[in-house]
């Protein structure tokens, strides 16, 4: 006679797939992508996206920021490109705003917003609070990781179809 054992589930490593989890990734992903989205129009009216307020920002960075000299040299290569970078940055904040909150595509365009920002905390070293940046930065790298698209978005519904794909 053999007597079958049962051990306790260990549902420990189940979390990442439960859906408070998945909710709460998604609610960073809404809060992230709003605050793209929120920056656009702030900057839009700011004048921050002509090529003389963008180059007016980058070059007060260059001046006031601890940044490393190679990363500086990269700024005045953008502020010198102003009237092409300008244009391109503010395409980038709104579509990944937009992308991030309707969730579609979300793990690349995570991966696009926690390089920006990582970029924009570089060049920020020295004039504001380190935190500040650093917190959405991080953010963003677990909405890579995480797989934020996967509840409240487009890509929840992509991945019924897809499941085993890269992009959400």
């Amino acid at each position: 006679m053999t007597t079958a054992t049962t051990q306790p589930r260990d549902n420990t490593s189940q979390v990442a797939g439960q859906p408070f989890a998945a909710n709460g990734l998604a609610l960073v992903r809404l809060i992230v992508g709003a605050m793209f989205v929120s920056v656009f129009f702030e900057n839009m009216g700011k004048g921050a996206y002509t090529p003389a307020g963008y180059a007016g920002v980058i070059n007060y960075y260059i001046k006031a920021s601890h940044s490393p000299a190679a990363w500086k040299l990269v700024l005045g290569f953008m502020s010198s490109h102003a009237a092409m970078v300008a244009p391109g940055q503010a395409v980038m904040e709104i579509s990944v705003g937009i992308l991030l909150v309707i969730g579609l595509l979300t793990r690349p365009v995570a991966l696009v917003a926690f390089l920006f920002l990582g970029s924009l905390w570089i060049t920020e070293l020295g004039t504001s609070w380190i935190w500040e940046l650093l917190v959405p930065v991080v953010a963003s790298l677990g909405l890579v990781v995480g797989r934020a698209g996967r509840a409240w978005g487009i890509d929840a519904l992509l991945a019924r179809q897809h499941p085993a794909s890269p992009w959400w």
